[in-house]
């Protein structure tokens, strides 16, 4: 329905952790083993309640907003990948887990590929979904795309151009990313639009797109040194990166699985949930 987004079940906790100087607001429910929820922008954890809904009946499933973003912390600095990767590894030690299974979306994925970088112990399997690394592959002609253009709008006077009207700015990804913008609903816009209109939340979206330039320096040291070996999942949608988001990932990582998600843009959890969740639970399962 419009009126209404879904919730995470009520067995689901809410924590504020205190993680690498800031604080991130997460939910965690279900046991078993780790699986850690990145979101990515535009969306929040909240994104994650269909995939969190199943898999916390063998996982427990962590699930933050990235620093900036929903109610986790807004800090003046620090959006640059590595520092967030920082963010997770802190994170999993706050709750006593050594390593996870990790499933991202759009700067998420950045994020998730920063901390497998960073931390290849503690990433079991990874699951990438539909957005580029900064640095790997075809990342100079991705910056191209007239579409992108979002990823060099910030400062000062832009934060002037948006406040209070973040939601006209945030329609244009929903309603131009998507396969049909009528799925993602009117209820999902506002929630979304209410959390990015926080006291210092468009600015610190700015500054995620901002760090780009360093993230993709660190990630191309990175691959000097050597590249992901863990298995990964590329999933694109069938309107927007497709079967392209598995080649970027190959030139970072050795065992990579791609598939696409028909009748799908960018959204796809909003767009197509059970075929998103469906795709990420055989890949969980070791069924590519």
């Amino acid at each position: 329905m419009d009126s209404e987004i879904p919730v995470f079940p009520a067995a689901f906790r809410t924590q504020e952790v205190p993680t690498n100087g800031i604080q991130l607001h997460v939910r965690v429910g279900g046991t078993g083993p780790a699986v850690l929820l990145l979101h990515g922008y535009g969306d929040t954890g909240d994104m994650w309640v269909p995939l969190a809904t199943e898999l916390m009946r063998d996982h427990t499933v962590i699930v933050p907003d990235l620093r900036g973003m929903g109610l986790s912390s807004i800090p003046d600095r620090g959006f640059e990948k590595m520092v967030q990767a920082e963010d997770m590894a802190g994170l999993l030690d706050a709750l006593g887990v050594r390593s996870a299974e990790v499933v991202a979306h759009d700067i998420g994925n950045m994020v998730a590929f920063a901390f497998a970088a960073r931390h290849p112990a503690r990433v079991t399997r990874l699951v990438l979904m539909d957005a580029p690394v900064p640095g790997v592959g075809p990342w100079e002609e991705i910056l191209k795309n007239p579409l992108l253009w979002h990823f060099r709008f910030g400062g000062p006077d832009m934060e002037r151009l948006v406040a209070g009207r973040e939601r006209i700015y945030l329609d244009r990804f929903w309603n131009e990313f998507s396969a049909n913008p009528a799925r993602f609903t009117e209820a999902h816009r506002e929630h979304y639009a209410q959390l990015y209109a926080r006291p210092g939340a468009m600015r610190a979206g700015f500054a995620q797109f901002g760090a780009f330039d360093q993230d993709a320096i660190d990630n191309r040291a990175f691959l000097a040194q050597g590249r992901l070996a863990m298995p990964v999942l590329a999933v694109g949608g069938e309107k927007s990166f497709g079967a392209a988001m598995a080649e970027v990932i190959r030139a970072g990582a050795d065992d990579v699985t791609g598939t696409v998600i028909a009748d799908a843009g960018h959204w796809l959890m909003e767009e197509q949930p059970t075929a998103t969740v469906a795709a990420i639970r055989g890949f969980l399962d070791g069924r590519a």
